[in-house]
């Protein structure tokens, strides 16, 4: 047996993931970082070892949206460096704090060949927040503990830190190592500016305040009611690639086109919610903006000019605080009622909804009876991914924590989401809903579940066909060339039942809540293939009728 060898890189990483708190990493094997396995083992770290390295990702990923801390991912270099970054655009665009760590070829074999050498950082910038390779071992705690700081900095969002192996491997120094994190200033909303933004709103007719994806989380929803409570101001938060026509809004898109006012609180004016101009708003509604970066700013004075009134660079929990404080009298009239009446409606024919095909279920009748699950308990998880499925759960489901593949409308994530959830909260339900496409993006990830004993309830939509891009050429080439998004008919409890996890297929309502309740009390990671009636995606809109 070989003995333990001397302070490293390696273990001046472990040591600092380990005083900043971190539990366990997410990760997946390869040459560059084994001594960092080493190390983890010895400073008593987690390693949750997955099957592919965007799964190690996307369950950092959901770790973070639902902890509140960053989430941690680690890889190797080279291809599994580039499997990995993928996963980081949808974290990006969900404003999620992960870092990725991956392994690199050494520092002292930089352009000469060495195995797996790849511009990795120039690869991972587009995606994240900063990128960059590590210039030596008694850099890496320093370069850790900022990669942690920046991830959760202003507008939370990945980061990537390029580890060299001969980094990794050499000896350090332990006491030079850094005592606490790195801690960014953070960017205060003054009271001036604070009591500006809360008086525009006041005066105004119709105001909104729409709220960013960092924001949607179980801590900044609590923050946002706050906000609303004070202010009487309707606050909506937004994550959804659908933007105001998420349908989890229900017709919010009808009452958001009559605001007068409205304050962009982290929320980008992007395509969500065109640009600021029509449909999304009316050619008078004025904005505010208050944003953790310059650039966004920008982006609002070139979209709206002159009728972006106020901006301010600020962080944006702190900024709710300064704004409930600068709030002198909450807005009265019907208009927060309104607005609050359009995001709870949903059809009445949904209440009597069936499919239109044999042995097939409409998506309400299937979506509908896990809500009972996820009422049970107070910190339930829910996951919603895929195309048109994903939709139908946003709109039929709700959760306190609420995972989907936000702004980004990257679809697949939805297996590794529920197993970063599960190791998040331990005892409260998590319920992923996915399409059949989706489903095969991480199936392999069951095994990982069965593995670290992750008991979660996920539905697999299966219409047989990857029905968003179905649906987009029916639309818009007609049915006889709607070709090329056809699925063979499988049955995935069956690869469930195969992996060592729980397995169900159902095809009629009545047998639906008994497998929920089976897969439920299984207590393994659970499978239920639900036979559905491919339809399009929900959209919410009132009539005369509703």
């Amino acid at each position: 047996m070989s003995s333990k060898p001397g302070f490293r890189g390696a273990d001046a990483l472990a040591l600092t993931l380990k005083r900043a708190g971190v539990e366990r990493v997410f990760a997946l094997s390869g040459n560059h970082i084994m001594s960092v396995f080493d190390a983890l083992f010895e400073a008593g770290i987690e390693i949750v070892h997955t099957r592919h390295e965007a799964s190690a990702v996307h369950m950092a990923d959901a770790w973070s949206r639902v902890s509140g801390t960053p989430g941690i991912a680690l890889v190797t270099g080279g291809p599994g460096h580039a499997n990995a970054v993928s996963a980081l655009y949808t974290a990006l665009m969900s404003e999620a704090p992960v870092v990725l760590l991956s392994g690199h070829a050494p520092n002292n074999q930089a352009g000469a060949g060495a195995f797996q050498e790849m511009a990795q950082a120039d690869m991972a910038r587009p995606v994240t927040k900063a990128a960059w390779a590590c210039r030596g071992g008694e850099h890496v705690a320093s370069d850790v503990a900022s990669a942690l700081d920046i991830s959760r900095a202003g507008r939370p969002g990945p980061v990537n830190l390029n580890l060299p192996s001969d980094a990794l491997q050499a000896s350090v120094d332990a006491r030079g190592m850094p005592r606490a994190q790195v801690r960014t200033n953070v960017q205060r909303l003054d009271e001036a500016a604070a009591r500006a933004v809360m008086d525009s709103l006041a005066t105004a007719s119709r105001p909104v305040i729409l709220a960013g994806p960092s924001l949607v989380y179980r801590s900044g929803r609590i923050k946002l009611k706050e906000l609303q409570e004070a202010s009487g101001v309707p606050v909506i938060g937004m994550e959804s690639p659908r933007g105001m026509l998420d349908p989890s809004l229900g017709a919010f898109a009808e009452v958001l086109s009559q605001a007068d006012r409205v304050l962009l609180l982290g929320k980008r004016m992007d395509f969500t919610v065109s640009f600021g101009g029509a449909p999304a708003f009316g050619a008078q509604c004025e904005f505010l903006q208050i944003d953790p970066e310059y650039a966004e700013i920008g982006r609002s004075m070139r979209a709206a000019k002159d009728r972006l009134l106020l901006s301010a660079v600020a962080d944006l929990f702190p900024s709710i605080d300064a704004l409930i404080a600068a709030t002198r009298k909450p807005a009265g009239g019907g208009w927060r009622a309104e607005v609050e009446a359009a995001v709870a409606y949903r059809p009445a024919a949904w209440d009597t909804a069936t499919s239109r095909v044999p042995n097939r279920l409409h998506p309400v009748e299937l979506l509908r009876p896990l809500q009972k699950l996820l009422d049970s308990h107070p910190d339930a998880v829910l996951v919603a991914d895929g195309g048109e499925i994903g939709q139908w759960a946003q709109a039929c489901l709700s959760a306190p924590h609420r995972i989907i593949n936000g702004v980004g409308g990257s679809i697949g994530a939805a297996l590794p989401f529920a197993m970063g959830a599960r190791f998040a909260e331990r005892d409260a339900p998590v319920v992923a809903v996915m399409g059949d496409g989706t489903f095969g993006f991480h199936a392999m990830e069951l095994d990982t579940a069965v593995t670290h004993k992750l008991p979660f309830v996920a539905v697999v939509g299966n219409d047989s066909r990857w029905n968003a891009e179905y649906q987009i050429q029916l639309r818009e080439f007609g049915a006889n060339r709607a070709r090329g998004c056809e699925m063979r008919p499988l049955r995935y409890d069956g690869i469930a039942s195969a992996l060592g996890a729980h397995g169900e297929h159902v095809s009629e309502r009545a047998a639906l809540l008994p497998a929920i309740e089976r897969a439920y009390a299984s207590g393994l990671p659970a499978i239920i293939d639900a036979a559905i009636e491919g339809l399009a995606a929900p959209k919410v809109q009132r009539d005369a009728q509703g």
